[in-house]
C-alpha cells in the first residue's frame, strides 16, 4: 500500500475513533432520569423509557446506514448524523411532556447515533482488512470510552448549569466532535475490501439472508446483546433485591460492568485477529453462560455476584466487537454495512425482550432463565455453524481430484 493511501486510511481510524467516542455519550442518558423526571413530573421508570427507544431507533437506524452510505458516501452521512444529533439534544431539552421526550431523546437521538455508529464503524474495518479484530477494537472500544468520559463532562455540566443547558451544550460537543470526525473520513475502496480470506466471497443482503448460517448468527448475537443489556440496565436492583447488598455495595456494579466490558473489547476484539473469530465467540459464550449460571444456581455473596455480572459484561462487550468482523468472515466485507446491519436489529431487539420478559412473569429470574436457555442453543449453533460454501467448495475440491478419493 503506497503512503498516500496508507495516510487516508489512518485519518480515517482517527475520525472514526474521535466519532465513536461522541456517540457512545448515549451510555450517560441514566444520570439525567431523575431531573427530568421532577422537570415532567413524571415516573423515573417512564422517563427512562426513552433509553429504550433510543438503543431500538440506534439498531434500525444502523440496519439502514448502509443504503444511506451507498447514495451519499461515509463522509455526508457522518455530517448528516451529527447535525442530527445535535439537533435532537436541542429538541430535547425543550420536552415538556414524555411524548415530545420519547420522539426527540429516543427515536431522533438513537436515529443519529445509529446512522453514524455502524456505518464508520464498517467503514473503517474494510480500510483494514488484514487487522479487522484489533480495528474493531479500537473503534467501539473508543465507543464504550465515549460513555465513561462524557459521564465526567456531562456531570459538570450538570454541576454548573441547568438541565436544558446542559442538554444543549452535550449536543454542541458532541455534534463537533462528529463533524470533526466525519471531515478526516474516506470511504473504503473496493479493492481494500477485497482482500479477503482464500475462498471467501462477498454476499448481497438477499443472499446472505437466504443462508441459515446468517439466521444462526443472528441468534447468537440477539442472545448475547438480551444478556449483556439486561444485566447492564438492573445490575444495582440485582444486587439490592436479589443479593440484598447495600445501596452503596450494588453500586459498585456500575464500575466492574464499565471494566470488564471494556476489558471484553479490547482482549477478544485483538484476541480475534490471532485465532478463528467464531471460537471467540465460543469463549464469549462461555464466559456469559458461567455468569447466568452462577446467577441463577450459586449461593450469591458479592463476590460471586460481581464476578457473574463481570462475566456477562465482558461477554457482551468483546461479542458486540468481534461481530463486523465475523460477519464480513462469513459474508464478505463489501457489504458488511448491510449484511451486519440487519443482524444488529438483535442489539434493539435484545435491549427491550429482557424487560418485557421481567415485566410479565414476575422479575429477574424468568428472564434469567430464558437467557439460559438461549445460551445453551447458542452456544451449540457456534460450536456446529461452518462458512457458507464451506462444504460446497470441499466437495468440488474432491471431485476435481477422483485420484484423491480412489486413494
Amino acid at each position: 500500500m503506497n503512503a498516500s493511501l496508507n495516510s487516508i486510511r489512518y485519518r480515517t481510524l482517527a475520525g472514526t475513533v474521535l466519532t465513536q467516542f461522541a456517540l457512545g455519550s448515549v451510555y450517560t442518558w441514566s444520570l439525567f432520569n431523575a431531573q427530568l423526571s421532577h422537570k415532567l413530573s413524571e415516573p423515573v421508570s417512564q422517563v427512562a423509557f426513552a433509553f429504550g427507544l433510543l438503543s431500538l431507533a440506534l439498531a434500525v437506524a444502523s440496519s439502514l446506514a448502509g443504503k444511506l452510505q451507498e447514495r451519499f458516501g461515509v463522509r455526508k452521512v457522518a455530517i448528516g448524523a451529527g447535525l442530527l444529533l445535535g439537533l435532537g439534544f436541542y429538541l430535547t431539552s425543550q420536552a415538556s411532556n414524555l411524548v415530545m421526550l420519547y420522539l426527540c431523546a429516543g427515536l431522533l437521538v438513537g436515529f443519529a447515533d445509529g446512522a453514524g455508529y455502524l456505518m464508520t464503524l464498517s467503514n473503517c474495518v474494510k480500510w483494514f482488512p488484514e487487522r479487522k479484530g484489533l480495528i474493531s477494537a479500537c473503534a467501539i472500544g473508543a465507543y464504550g470510552l465515549g460513555s465513561l468520559g462524557f459521564k465526567f463532562i456531562n456531570l459538570a455540566l450538570l454541576s454548573r448549569f441547568s438541565l436544558e443547558a446542559t442538554f444543549k451544550l452535550w449536543g454542541l460537543i458532541a455534534m463537533a466532535m462528529v463533524l470533526a470526525g466525519a471531515l478526516l473520513m474516506t470511504d473504503a475502496p473496493k479493492q481494500a475490501a477485497a482482500a479477503q480470506t482464500q475462498g471467501s466471497r462477498d454476499f448481497t443482503l438477499a443472499e446472505s439472508m437466504r443462508q441459515p448460517q446468517y439466521w444462526m448468527l443472528a441468534m447468537m448475537f440477539l442472545t448475547v446483546c438480551m444478556s449483556g443489556l439486561y444485566v447492564i440496565g438492573v445490575a444495582k436492583d440485582i444486587g439490592e433485591s436479589f443479593v440484598h447488598l447495600p445501596a452503596l455495595t450494588a453500586a459498585n456494579a456500575v464500575a466492574v460492568i464499565a471494566v470488564a466490558n471494556l476489558s471484553g473489547r479490547l482482549v477478544l476484539g485483538i484476541l480475534s485477529d490471532k485465532m478463528p473469530r467464531i471460537r471467540v465467540i465460543t469463549l464469549a459464550q462461555i464466559a456469559a453462560l458461567a455468569g447466568m449460571l452462577t446467577l441463577l444456581f450459586a449461593p450469591l455473596n458479592a463476590t460471586l455476584f460481581f464476578a457473574a455480572i463481570a462475566c456477562i459484561a465482558f461477554s457482551f462487550g468483546g461479542t458486540i466487537t468481534v461481530y463486523p468482523s465475523l460477519v464480513s468472515d462469513f459474508f464478505g466485507l463489501n457489504n458488511l454495512t448491510k449484511n451486519y446491519g440487519v443482524i444488529y436489529l438483535g442489539f434493539g431487539i435484545g435491549s427491550i425482550v429482557g424487560s418485557i420478559v421481567a415485566s410479565l412473569f414476575g422479575g429477574f429470574l424468568a428472564t434469567f432463565h430464558l437467557i439460559l436457555a438461549l445460551l445453551i442453543v447458542s452456544l451449540l449453533f457456534s460450536l456446529i455453524i461452518r462458512q457458507p460454501g464451506a462444504a460446497k467448495a470441499a466437495e468440488e475440491n474432491f471431485h476435481a481430484e477422483p485420484h484423491l478419493g480412489k486413494a
